[in-house]
């Protein structure tokens, strides 16, 4: 199936904690794609990523990203897609300088963002975008919903 959600995070030490993303999305069966882009190291092929995203077929970003954090910043300066933001706990800050880089963005510029390595709520909260259009998924998450109730 064609990726509907990219998952992409700064560094591949991210990497545990974005995992945490793809087994939710795994659990919905929405196909994801995942990349390790920086907005620092690597800023072209980042623009060019954002850029073609929608012409791929995604219809959500999940950013994650620790340290000065700007990844989902600039991808949702870039693109029109919903893009949330998985701030990741760092060894200088535990993550609270990333939380603030990811979730201070200028006005137009949003980005929703989850806690400090919350990437599991990144997913869940794309599954629930998606659920808007997609009545298989809305059903799905809804028992998920009811599971945690009990």
């Amino acid at each position: 199936m064609k990726p509907v959600v990219g998952i992409i995070m700064g560094s591949n030490s991210d990497m545990p904690i974005m995992k945490e993303a793809a087994h939710i999305l795994d659990e919905f069966l929405v196909p994801y794609e995942m990349r390790t882009l920086s907005a620092h190291r690597t800023p072209g092929a980042t623009h060019a990523y954002a850029r073609a995203a929608t012409k791929r077929g995604l219809s959500v970003i999940i950013a994650g990203a620790g340290g000065a954090a700007h990844l989902a910043g600039v991808i949702a300066s870039l693109t029109a897609l919903p893009v949330i933001g998985v701030p990741i706990k760092t060894q200088s800050l535990d993550g609270v300088d990333a939380l603030y880089s990811t979730v201070q963005m200028p006005s137009g510029v949003p980005v929703a963002t989850v806690g400090i390595n919350s990437a599991k709520n990144a997913a869940l909260l794309t599954v629930q975008i998606l659920s808007l259009s997609d009545e298989r998924l809305a059903k799905k998450f809804s028992a998920y919903k009811r599971a945690l109730a009990k």
